[in-house]
């Protein structure tokens, strides 16, 4: 079965950097983009990055700049890595990939706290 584990979150000050992981099982990985999503508490769920199959890659205007998203086929892995944070980063931060047109998935998040 298809599973999405997200791992690397935690408590970083302002300015500083943290880099988060997803680690992708039950599908064949290198033939699908791969989005990270978060959701601050009251706010709706939105879309940080996505990176296609081929490695192009696309950003919130929030994160641009900051926020870089890759991928490691070899081991079925994508990471988000976060510079410059601002508390207004705050959320936990959900993998996804959409398969067979259709079917998301998602991890069970990661919290990503951004304080002083």
């Amino acid at each position: 079965q298809v599973q999405l584990v997200e791992s690397g979150g935690g408590l970083v000050q302002p300015g500083g950097s943290l880099r988060i992981s997803c680690a992708a099982s039950g599908f064949t990985f290198r033939l699908y983009a791969m989005s990270w999503y978060r959701q601050a508490p009251g706010k709706e769920r939105e879309r940080v990055a996505t990176i296609s199959s081929a490695g192009n890659t696309n950003y919130a205007d929030s994160v641009k700049g900051r926020f870089t998203i890759s991928r490691d086929n070899a081991k079925n892995t994508v990471y988000l890595q976060m510079n410059s944070l601002e508390p207004e980063d705050t959320a936990v931060y959900y993998c996804n990939t959409r398969l067979f047109g259709q079917t998301d998935y998602w991890g069970q998040g990661t919290q990503v706290t951004v304080s002083s």
